[in-house]
């Protein structure tokens, strides 16, 4: 009904609010500002959430900023404490005797988890942000609690989704509070995500639920009904780089359950002519998860045959990212992972110089490779290396991953025999080469150097050909140039020594 009544969504300004907007900020400024019975409180809580979810926080038309920040407060403060008067009741559960106005809570608060850490047309002062994000804290305590009562029947709740979803917005912005609450629910989580990614023909009925709940439109609440790990990943990215939440993640099997939803992800993200986004990030964070798997717990990564099975996922997959602008950023991430997997699993099959293995690091050399050029800086009549205007975009995204897969790409060479034949073959040392003979010495920076350096003393020290197109390159000169000392001494060493000559006594003349 709402989008009947409510002003199409236009971008705002102070000048062009529509009157009907003005009434309802005064209006619910009213009455959110009395004393109220809950018949009263509740639509007017249903409606700010509706407001907020539209406009943002545009039909706040308060005097001065002030006012508009308090009112704001204000709302966060009533939803919260409404969640916590539904969900800490014991004998409720999850059961919540008012799932609508519940679930319009959550929407208000996940507007106030916005505005405190990324900011908006409001924004708090720094003790306003704390204070509203404790009174947050205490509201997601009694999600929690309400959390751990749930049954084995009550899973196909749609009320249940909502809580399971807000959560996982809370776990993916706030990372230090609630710890140990958190990791007491993880087990839950896990089985909750488990069943709706196993079981989606059983939830059906679902997405009509769900729909009734949310404050979307149609085609967003069908995904939610499916998908509940969409939610939950940004969350476990986090939690999977701590030690105690990671070891409950591994004992209840999460890195399988991650791997059949990421190739499920794949499967979707490959089969539609515009791919999804949703698909996408879904990946991008499942990749992150990994990754931190793959730093913390190497051994596990040779011992579990999923992660053999999500290598050769990887590598038969990089080639097709490379191809598209749009897609860099999940390229970098199959990239880096596939090359820190390969460190660790260089001796399965898969690696053994196959036409798949050999196929991902040509992508995998394409992709490190193409990230810098050389630019001409007419001021000062020096030319620099920058990152390509192709990477430009990404780079703030993709940056570290360009530089760990360098390291993780050098740690290769030594594993993988066949190796230094592939970057032979492409042509990489010379454009590295031809990087540095053109650029300025002071230009270079020093983390783009260092990386450099990794890949080059690999090579030289693991493959004769390599070693001789770098001393056909001046590389030693470069070496001492660029501040490489480990390179230039690596060189030194393995120069073979110069020729004795012979020293012949002159003959005296008689």
């Amino acid at each position: 009904l709402w989008q009947h009544v409510l002003p199409p969504f236009p971008i705002l300004t102070e000048d062009s609010v529509p009157g009907s907007l003005k009434n309802l900020y005064t209006g619910l400024f009213n009455i959110l500002n009395s004393k109220l019975s809950s018949s009263q409180s509740d639509p007017a809580l249903k409606l700010a959430a509706i407001l907020l979810t539209v406009y943002g926080s545009d039909w706040i038309l308060a005097e001065n900023a002030e006012t508009r920040r308090k009112f704001l407060a204000l709302i966060v403060n009533l939803a919260c404490v409404e969640v916590r008067i539904c969900l800490e009741d014991p004998g409720l559960g999850i059961t919540c005797s008012k799932p609508d106005v519940i679930t319009a809570c959550y929407s208000i608060i996940e507007f106030a988890m916005m505005v405190c850490s990324v900011g908006e047309k409001i924004c708090f002062t720094v003790a306003e942000s704390n204070q509203l994000v404790r009174i947050m804290e205490e509201a997601f305590g009694a999600v929690i609690y309400s959390l751990k009562q749930v049954t084995e029947n009550k899973l196909q709740d749609p009320f249940l989704f909502a809580s399971v979803r807000i959560l996982g917005v809370w776990m993916a912005e706030e990372t230090a509070a609630l710890k140990q609450e958190i990791c007491d629910v993880l087990p839950f989580l896990i089985h909750y995500a488990r069943t709706l990614f196993e079981c989606p023909a059983k939830l059906d009925d679902l997405s009509s639920q769900v729909e009734g709940l949310a404050l979307v439109d149609r085609s967003e609440t069908t995904a939610w009904t499916k998908d509940a790990l969409r939610f939950l990943l940004p969350g476990f990215c986090h939690l999977s780089a701590e030690d105690e939440p990671r070891r409950i993640l591994i004992s209840h099997g999460f890195h399988v359950l991650l791997l059949r939803y990421f190739t499920q992800q794949w499967e979707v993200f490959i089969s539609s002519p515009n791919a999804p986004y949703d698909a996408e990030m879904s990946l991008r964070t499942a990749c992150g998860i990994f990754l931190n798997l793959v730093v913390t717990e190497p051994e596990m990564i040779r011992q579990e045959e999923c992660f053999s099975s999500l290598l050769s996922l990887l590598m038969e997959s990089l080639q097709s990212l490379l191809c598209s602008q749009h897609h860099l950023i999940l390229a970098a991430n199959f990239t880096t992972l596939g090359l820190m997997m390969s460190r660790i699993l260089a001796d399965t099959p898969v690696l053994q110089g196959t036409a798949v293995s050999r196929g991902f690091f040509r992508g995998a050399i394409h992709f490190l490779s193409k990230a810098h050029v050389t630019q001409l800086e007419e001021a000062e009549e020096r030319t620099q290396i920058v990152v390509s205007e192709r990477y430009q975009e990404a780079w703030d995204q993709i940056s570290e991953l360009w530089f760990l897969g360098m390291q993780a790409f050098a740690s290769c060479v030594p594993l993988l025999p066949w190796l230094p034949q592939s970057v032979v073959e492409s042509d990489w040392l010379k454009d590295i080469f031809d990087l540095l003979n053109r650029a300025s010495p002071v230009t270079v920076e020093l983390d783009f150097i260092t990386s450099l350096q990794y890949v080059l003393v690999e090579l030289a020290k693991n493959s004769k050909h390599c070693r001789d197109i770098m001393l056909l390159n001046d590389c030693e000169e470069k070496a001492n140039l660029y501040g490489m000392a480990g390179l230039e001494q690596c060189l030194c060493q393995l120069e073979p020594p110069h020729p004795l000559r012979m020293v012949t006594t002159p003959r005296f003349l008689k």
